[in-house]
């Protein structure tokens, strides 16, 4: 049997299934009961200065010479 036949039939075969699991598993490891309060910080990242912009002091070293 040919090199490329072979791999093919194998990543046709078990390679999905072991794709499919590991999607699986990340789906039930994200979707856990205990994740929420985990997840919760990450998320609101993106609204913690929504009222006002940051301070100088919350800003990473270096940001202000970008902005100039």
């Amino acid at each position: 049997m040919e090199t490329y036949s072979l791999l093919r039939e194998f990543a046709d075969s078990w390679v999905l299934l072991v794709l499919f699991a590991f999607f699986v598993g990340v789906v039930i490891w994200v979707f856990r009961p205990g994740s929420t309060k985990s997840y919760s910080e990450p998320a609101g990242i993106p609204f913690r200065h929504e009222d006002k912009p940051a301070s100088s002091q919350s800003r990473p070293a270096g940001a202000d010479a970008k902005e100039a």
